[in-house]
């Protein structure tokens, strides 16, 4: 059985202007996605600036979205290092959080060959008993998570079911749909390229999107799941300008301000983030007027 089906939001982490968590802001965007239709809540993911959580943070947040979201929908918990051990350690604190499932993104800086991938999967999936999504996003980590290793340790690790595809090499989804034949579930890690993952088998998405689109991002999916392929084609052709205009610059950047032009302040960013350069933030606006997502 899947994690889930259709649009799960990367969900921002609000920070005060003193840089701790603001849990207030957090319980507000929370309610905000599940009112509007999210399918599931990825927390401490790269939207949500966990590289620059400290563990005791990175664990706060995950317990406290399992708590506020109370078994509405899934909560999978960002669990990924470049250190093994770390991450088995976030790992099996999040599953005793009650995460739903667990997210880990290859390691990144170290560059790991596949043979390192095998090992470091399976060595952080074997320390829990929930569900893993592979996370490959070469672009952000140096590492790329081929066809032949996904399927690999799909068919050898029980709990290892699923991957955030984010190359951006829809030959190489379309290879690892191919060769997997149904044994991992493909999740679309990038929001411009939500229709093309369908059409291959995949489940959904992980979306950034989701933070300010939700109910669209969501039927994307539901649209083309349900047969209505021209209408999800039409929602995810319609939505390019706005998923161009949220990576203008590096995520989370742009989508931090998208959610304070909508009136709900996800707070300062964590360096070395820094804000949003004044010049892009007239074409985040349009895009988002456009996409009726911002009156």
């Amino acid at each position: 059985m899947a994690i889930f089906t259709g649009a799960g939001v990367a969900i921002t982490t609000p920070f005060k202007t003193n840089g701790d968590i603001d849990y207030e802001k957090f319980a507000q965007q929370i309610e905000y996605q599940i009112a509007n239709e999210t399918d599931a809540i990825i927390v401490c993911g790269t939207t949500g600036e966990a590289s620059t959580l400290s563990h005791e943070e990175h664990l706060d947040a995950i317990r406290f979205c399992v708590k506020q979201v109370d078994g509405r929908i899934p909560v999978i918990a960002g669990t990924g290092s470049n250190c093994t051990e770390t991450a088995i350690y976030l790992s099996t604190e999040a599953e005793k959080a009650g995460a739903d499932a667990l997210l880990v993104v290859t390691p990144y800086y170290n560059k790991a060959t596949q043979k390192g991938l095998i090992e470091h999967f399976t060595m952080v999936a074997e320390s829990v008993k929930v569900p893993i999504i592979l996370y490959n996003v070469p672009g952000r980590t140096g590492c790329n998570i081929m066809p032949e290793t996904a399927v690999t340790l799909a068919k050898n690790v029980e709990n290892i079911v699923a991957i955030k595809e984010a190359s951006g090499n829809i030959s190489q989804v379309a290879k690892l749909a191919h060769l997997a034949d149904g044994c991992i579930d493909i999740y679309s890690g990038n929001d411009d390229q939500i229709v093309p993952l369908l059409s291959l088998g995949g489940l959904g998405v992980i979306s950034v999107l989701s933070n300010v689109a939700p109910k669209q991002t969501h039927d994307i999916v539901a649209e083309y799941l349900a047969g209505n392929t021209s209408k999800s084609m039409q929602i995810q052709l319609a939505a390019i300008p706005l998923c161009d205009a949220l990576f203008c610059e590096v995520n989370p950047i742009p989508v931090k301000k998208a959610v304070e032009l909508q009136g709900r302040d996800s707070g300062v960013l964590r360096r070395p983030l820094t804000e949003m350069d004044a010049a892009n933030v007239p074409k985040l606006e349009k895009a988002m007027k456009e996409f009726g997502v911002l009156a």
